[in-house]
């Protein structure tokens, strides 16, 4: 247990955080999954814009790295372009 007042705060805090990034991270990855299962070209171009917007914001906020990012982005691009 923390042994300080602000040890308690910061213990807080860092639960409250983890929560939103869990939360944001798994909507980046169901707008991934929603990209990748779009059946028509149209519908995963549409799908394809949001989901890069997202995850750039979420790279921009530091909840995930950009490597990381990049890689999502190129295998969304990808896999879109290989449909039709």
């Amino acid at each position: 247990m923390p042994q300080h007042k602000s040890a308690e705060k910061r213990a807080r805090q860092s639960a409250k955080l983890r929560l939103a990034n869990r939360e944001k991270r798994s909507r980046m990855r169901s707008l991934t999954r929603s990209v990748m299962e779009a059946q028509d070209k149209e519908q995963a171009e549409k799908l394809l814009k949001g989901a890069v917007s997202y995850i750039d914001r979420m790279t921009t906020k530091g909840i995930v790295h950009k490597n990381t990012a990049a890689n999502r982005k190129s295998s969304l691009v990808k896999h879109v372009n290989n449909l039709g």
